[in-house]
């Protein structure tokens, strides 16, 4: 890879489509590599548009919309951050040479609709995961529910973010709610669900797998587990490493390179696995840097961010840990705009801890607004100090 100098005609051009608190911390390592970074959201004012050299507000559901910015901006890379982007247009994109999709437009697709990437995972890899039926309608779940996953299951729209439309349904008269509430929280338009049968699991990982270039050859390396805490859907705080048997590491690995193999290209993959004793389960694949990956910015010798921009561009990584670590979130508490925070003083002066307030204009009583990070001699102190700095940071009305 050759890389040249911003807003010049040697630069490497990428283009974020999203631009939250993960695509400004990509932003940055890109910027660092000299790349030309242009960031894109459907608001203004998204993290990484704060630091892109440009930043545009688009529809990215409106594949004309995206077609006319590529071929305005004409990038090199184009880099998904987010589900709702009109992926067929992407595909076309790629196919008619306007720019490489990371990463591949195919990824894209499958993994940015979880029917697409179960049925890549379940049936055409025959990888172990949890019962599940797909349903586009109330009356379709209600049935999908009673005979193939049985109760309790979750009930998730097949594309949307961060926990969005997700509901744990323990009994029948609680389907109608969760499938209102899926349709809220998805994504597109046309309704359609996935539930899954609960699996009996002792915890959750991320296990993050960077696909990259050595010596001109796609090598695949792995980063330490990432032990992660969700409610809702919606990840509350992370560590690194989880602890976990030989057999099951072992397995996490072979399961998250079976995935990341058939999906192709370069880039840093979050693979989301359950599991219990030596036994594993695949959940999901994001083919970007991961909401709990997070820590890796206190933990690993380059963190997931520095891992993407990297393997995106054709570059040596190294996905070595340097130290246990912690991240937890911190929330807005409130719905309002321009909000500020006090206590950050007090919550550098815990030992270990920094932190990453994302600059999001606009604040939700449960948006996250940033982290607080922490490094230890090992993982449960780090999650007391993450947790204790996360704590006295404030957020006030402006």
């Amino acid at each position: 890879m050759r890389l040249g100098t911003p807003n010049s005609p040697t630069a490497v051009r990428v283009m974020l489509l999203g631009s939250g608190e993960l695509g400004k911390e990509v932003t940055i390592e890109l910027q660092r590599l000299g790349c030309e970074v242009i960031a894109v959201d459907r608001y203004d004012g998204a993290p990484a548009q704060q630091v892109a050299h440009r930043s545009h507000v688009v529809a990215m559901t409106d594949a004309g919309a995206l077609r006319a910015l590529v071929e305005r901006e004409r990038p090199h890379l184009i880099v998904p951050e987010i589900e709702a982007i009109a992926t067929d247009e992407l595909a076309r994109i790629e196919a008619d040479g306007l720019a490489t999709v990371i990463p591949t437009a195919r990824a894209a697709q499958l993994t940015m609709n979880r029917e697409g990437i179960r049925r890549l995972a379940a049936e055409a890899l025959g990888l172990p995961t949890s019962a599940y039926a797909f349903a586009a309608s109330e009356a379709e779940l209600a049935t999908a529910a009673a005979e193939v996953t049985g109760f309790p299951c979750f009930v998730k729209p097949v594309m949307s973010s961060s926990g969005k439309g997700q509901s744990y349904v323990e009994r029948p008269d609680q389907i109608a709610e969760a499938w209102r509430y899926a349709l809220e929280g998805g994504r597109v338009e046309q309704p359609r669900v996935i539930v899954e049968g609960r699996v009996d699991f002792d915890f959750e990982i991320t296990q993050l797998t960077v696909r990259s270039l050595a010596g001109g050859v796609v090598e695949t390396s792995f980063c330490a587990p990432i032990g992660h805490r969700q409610v809702k859907g919606d990840y509350v705080e992370s560590w690194q490493p989880q602890p976990m048997s030989a057999a099951a590491l072992s397995k996490t690995r072979d399961i998250a390179a079976a995935v990341t193999t058939a999906l192709g290209g370069l880039g840093l993959f979050g693979v989301e696995l359950f599991v219990k004793g030596d036994d594993v389960w695949f959940s999901e694949v994001s083919p970007r840097p991961h909401d709990t990956g997070l820590v890796t910015l206190v933990t690993q010798h380059q963190s997931e961010f520095a891992l993407h921009a990297r393997a995106i561009l054709g570059l040596p990584t190294d996905a070595g840990l340097r130290e246990p670590g912690a991240s937890a979130v911190i929330y807005g508490g409130m719905d309002a705009r321009g909000i500020a925070f006090e206590g950050v003083d007090e919550a550098l002066a815990v030992p270990g801890a920094d932190l990453r307030l994302f600059g999001k204009p606009e604040s939700f009583e449960r948006r996250r607004m940033g982290v607080a990070l922490a490094r230890a001699a090992d993982v449960e102190e780090a999650r007391d100090r993450a947790r204790e700095a996360a704590g006295k940071v404030r957020p006030v009305a402006g």
